[in-house]
């Protein structure tokens, strides 16, 4: 039987939107500040010439456009890409605190319900 290939799309629970948006995150280096280009309420992609390495754990803080919460949430890096690789550098964050994750997921679900 022929191996079947799973694109991530089509592994993700949550529906992904693009947008860009500040987010502050400690790392090994201290304070960070990078923009997050794509967002759904599982996680996101910051896009840096600086990603941590795959497991490091994260607090993330960022407010989504027009929003008026803050989100404070933790998150694990899932995959990371160095500067020179195809695509841009950055990393995949995991959110791994659930009900932060949820509270972001009802204010996505308004923002989709206002347009």
């Amino acid at each position: 039987m022929p191996r079947r290939t799973v694109s991530r799309e089509t592994t993700r629970r949550f529906r992904r939107r693009t947008l860009r948006v500040l987010v502050e995150y400690l790392c090994e280096a201290g304070l960070c500040c990078d923009p997050a280009t794509t967002l759904g309420a599982g996680g996101l992609f910051i896009e840096t010439e600086s990603p941590q390495r795959e497991g490091a754990r994260l607090k993330l803080r960022f407010r989504l456009p027009a929003g008026e919460t803050t989100h404070e949430i933790e998150g694990r890096v899932v995959w990371a890409r160095s500067p020179g690789s195809p695509g841009s550098p950055g990393m995949g964050i995991e959110f791994t605190d659930r009900a932060a994750a949820a509270r972001l997921a009802r204010e996505l679900a308004e923002l989709d319900g206002a347009s």
